[in-house]
């Protein structure tokens, strides 16, 4: 038995970036999480190396279904996910579920829990559950989810669920990293309805009325309508989708076969039309933006020149007796933009 090498790293050094993306093409796990790993790490030199990770692996993402998913508390949304995708493990497909938690940087909350959450999944070989980053803003969460999602289409998982844990604008960026979202809604007709937020029926491609078994039913019809009757007002995304209200049991895996062939039916039509192309791509334009405004924010944040700077300004502002025009200004050109 040879001793282990005394320079070993558990993050691979610059010249193993074209091995890890060969080892993590072939499906090795370990290599994916390490990747992974790379990805999340705040280190400059781990973030050049997943740079170049993500850009060796680019021409073997894309083909996977990218569905989003969200839902009140309480909604059952984790058994929901662990459900479909035993199912969809079942029926042979390889599936990843992504979280993005902005919430769980302060709290610590769910990321302990991902793996118990799922219990079915997370003993699944061919499933793969990896919990939010944890630290972060919106921003840098997402594209940390985005850039993970690349790999795991690289490592061949066909399906990538992005579960949105946290609260108002995470719902929209998972909907603008995803093909499909699916809201997940409880059976109690009437209050739930107040208790959505507008925004989330607008981006809905499909609102699925969850805990619908056994004397739930009578109520989860009567929700069913009700969203119906919501989303028949608003103006759909696509003239080829209306999206439809399913009744679902994520417990007793009752109509989640039904729901995903709308997911697949969603896809065969925007394929069809050409809306799913142009839609990834203005995804993946919107993504480069985003992280530019991130890039210049993060420099502005740490730039100590402008940080000594900011109070005297946010202050004279704040008093009215200088312009906000002309503290930007002076903040861009102490940046020397």
């Amino acid at each position: 038995m040879t001793a282990p090498h005394p320079h070993h790293h558990p993050h691979p050094r610059a010249h193993d970036v074209p091995s890890l993306a060969e080892r993590l093409r072939a499906g090795d796990r370990a290599a994916l999480a390490r990747a992974i790993t790379l990805v999340e790490s705040r280190k400059s030199e781990h973030q050049q190396q997943a740079r170049e990770l993500v850009q060796l692996v680019l021409p073997h993402t894309g083909r996977a279904m990218r569905v989003g998913i969200t839902g009140v508390p309480g909604v059952g949304k984790s058994t929901t996910i662990d459900t479909l995708g035993a199912n969809l493990v079942a029926a042979g497909q390889k599936v990843a579920v992504l979280a993005v938690d902005p919430s769980s940087a302060r709290t610590g909350g769910s990321i302990l829990g991902d793996k118990t959450r799922m219990a079915r999944l997370a003993v699944e070989r061919n499933a793969f559950i990896r919990p939010s980053p944890s630290s972060g803003t919106l921003g840098g969460v997402a594209a940390k989810t985005r850039e993970t999602m690349l790999l795991c289409e690289a490592a061949g998982f066909d399906v990538i669920l992005v579960e949105t844990v946290g609260v108002g604008q995470s719902e929209t960026t998972v909907a603008e990293m995803t093909d499909f979202f699916l809201v997940l809604m409880l059976p109690g007709a009437g209050d739930e309805l107040q208790g959505i937020k507008k925004g989330v029926l607008e981006i809905a491609d499909m609102i699925a009325v969850n805990k619908s078994e056994g004397e739930n039913r009578a109520r989860a019809v009567r929700a069913a309508g009700e969203y119906r009757a919501a989303l028949h007002i608003m103006m759909p995304a696509s003239q080829n989708w209306s999206p439809p209200v399913v009744l679902v049991s994520g417990l007793d895996n009752i109509g989640l076969d039904e729901m995903w062939a709308q997911v697949v039916e969603h896809r065969r039509r925007f394929e069809a039309t050409g809306e799913f192309a142009a839609k990834r791509r203005n995804q993946q334009v919107k993504w480069m933006w985003t992280m530019l405004e991130e890039l210049l924010f993060s420099r502005l944040r740490s730039d100590a020149h402008v940080r000594a700077l900011l109070p005297d300004l946010e202050g004279r502002v704040a008093e009215g007796s200088l312009s906000p025009t002309l503290a930007v200004e002076k903040i861009a050109a102490a940046l020397g933009l």
